[in-house]
């Protein structure tokens, strides 16, 4: 009987552990473009080396990911999180938390469903 109290304690721990994670999903902010590397998709205090690709501005912190940005077309994308759908960097919705990751969004719907997801 002992080891089953236990046990239930254990489970119970766990699962309130679980459903803690899940409420507290990380906050994101709105972030201007031209203060992300989109190949690192990281965000930064500063602006960022823009990158001119057709008519499309796309943002880099380095030569390395300059170059990059203007020569591999993969570079330029990013999955929407919510939706699933491929998203163009320059003219995506895009988020930050606050250890500076970013996210790419196809719209400012999506960008707000991950927001106030729980």
């Amino acid at each position: 009987m002992r080891n089953v109290r236990w046990l239930l304690s254990g489970l119970l721990v766990m699962a309130l552990l679980v459903l803690a994670g899940q409420a507290a999903a990380e906050p994101i902010e709105r972030v201007d473009a031209k203060r992300v590397c989109m190949i690192n998709n990281t965000f930064f205090e500063k602006d960022q080396i823009p990158v001119q690709v057709g008519e499309k501005t796309y943002f880099g912190c380095c030569e390395m990911c300059k170059g990059r940005l203007a020569s591999d077309p993969s570079a330029r994308t990013a999955t929407d999180p919510v939706s699933g759908k491929t998203v163009d960097k320059a003219t995506a919705v895009i988020g930050a938390t606050p250890d500076g990751k970013v996210y790419y969004f196809e719209s400012d719907t999506t960008f707000t469903q991950f927001k106030n997801r729980a």
